[in-house]
Parts: C-alpha cells; sequence; structure tokens
C-alpha cells in the first residue's frame, strides 16, 4: 500500500514541476508579456475583456513579423478574435511584403448606392 502511495506522490511532484516550468514558460512569451503590459481592451473596437473571455484577447504584430517581439511591447497591440482576423485580411496572404491592399485598384463589389440620391430627396 506504502508503494502506491510513493508512487504517486512521486508522480504528483514530476506533474507539479512540469506544470511550474509550463508556466515559467508561458510568463516569458510575449502574449504574457502583452497581456501585463497593456489593458485587456482590443485596441480597434474597444471591447473589455476579463476572466474565461480574455482568452478572445489575441495579440497582434503590427508589423506583422512574429521574430519581432521587443520588451517595450511596441509592436504588439491586443485585439479581439474578429479584430485581429480583419487586420489580417487587409494584407495579401500570398506575398510575405506586408503592403496594404489598395481598394481603389479593385473593381466595387456593388453598383447599388442607396444614399446617391439623397440629397435630392431631403430638399423636397
Amino acid at each position: 500500500m506504502s508503494v502506491n502511495k510513493n508512487e504517486r506522490d512521486a508522480e504528483s511532484s514530476c506533474l507539479s514541476a512540469e506544470m511550474r516550468r509550463r508556466l515559467e514558460l508561458r510568463a516569458q512569451s510575449y502574449r504574457e508579456r502583452a497581456l501585463k503590459m497593456f489593458p485587456w481592451i482590443c485596441a480597434r473596437c474597444g471591447r473589455e475583456f476579463g476572466g474565461r473571455k480574455l482568452r478572445e484577447l489575441t495579440v497582434h504584430h503590427k508589423d506583422h513579423n512574429h521574430e519581432y517581439n521587443p520588451p517595450d511591447g511596441s509592436n504588439w497591440e491586443l485585439l479581439c478574435l474578429y479584430c485581429h482576423e480583419y487586420e489580417h485580411t487587409k494584407f495579401p496572404e500570398t506575398t510575405g511584403d506586408p503592403i496594404r491592399t489598395d481598394s481603389s485598384s479593385r473593381p466595387p463589389s456593388s453598383t447599388f448606392q442607396p444614399f446617391a440620391d439623397l440629397a435630392r430627396r431631403l430638399k423636397k
């Protein structure tokens, strides 16, 4: 009976050491550093996060270089999942070049203009 208890204690000790190691690595990660530096608010839409919802707040690299993680956090901003996804749709996926797409070079997605006649109608 004591052998099983000793085995459980050794296994528990190994697990707690592994948990401590993972926590230390996590604390060193740029996400954890960014969460300590910045308020838990999406920089784009202003939505506040906390508790279990905090996992929906992501760290966005402003220059899209995930290797550049300065200690002052100048390349980071906290964005919610939706705003982060939107931010990455502004850049072409095929090239590694972070050149913003110019919407004026694309044809309009719709020709309908619901407010084109608004000024004339308001004058009536």
